[in-house]
């Protein structure tokens, strides 16, 4: 007949398998919440842009001693992403990029400020912020670069389910970078 270990087994596969389809109908059901959700209200306003020059290092091993300018962008950000916080919102992922093309014609996009939401409490921002990493460009100066347009994107990371990108903010007009200024 059947042994307990035969009858433990059935049960262990039929519980495994209702929790599966369990987590299934979750991340239906939150993918097609997110396809119809509203973008949360948010706006970028970049106050200044510093062009200065530097020194870059690009590896510990690989010093270069070649002259590189760096920006330096402080802007304003207001968003409410308050609406994004759901019953399977883990956390979200916010980034402000700076997308512009170069000379040679290759679209550039580079993170220059992100943060960690955890919290619904914590999703209204409004605030002034600086660039946390450095914008650079590859070839080592922003003379004749055209200008750049700086979005605010999200990464929504779910409990159960797929990830959710999206951009919340993106400045009207591109802003051109300055000549360079000289330290003194």
């Amino acid at each position: 007949m059947h042994t307990i270990f035969s009858r433990v087994n059935n049960v262990s596969a039929f519980l495994s398998s209702c929790l599966m389809s369990l987590v299934l109908a979750v991340a239906i059901a939150s993918a097609l919440y997110h396809t119809y959700q509203t973008p949360p209200a948010a706006g970028v306003v970049v106050n200044s842009i510093k062009v200065l020059p530097g020194k870059g290092r690009y590896l510990r091993k690989y010093r270069s001693r070649q002259q590189q300018e760096f920006a330096f962008v402080n802007f304003n950000l207001t968003a409410d992403l308050s609406p994004l916080f759901h019953w399977n919102t883990k956390q979200l992922f916010l980034y402000v990029s700076a997308e512009y093309t170069d000379q040679q014609g290759t679209a550039n996009e580079v993170v220059i400020w992100d943060r960690i939401v955890r919290r619904k409490e914590d999703a209204n921002i409004s605030s002034t912020f600086k660039n946390k990493y450095h914008l650079k460009d590859m070839s080592t100066t922003f003379r004749n670069a055209p200008p750049a347009h700086y979005t605010l994107k999200y990464n929504l990371m779910p409990y159960v389910g797929l990830l959710a990108w999206g951009e919340a903010a993106r400045t009207s007009e591109p802003i051109p970078f300055p000549e360079p200024h000289q330290l003194a």
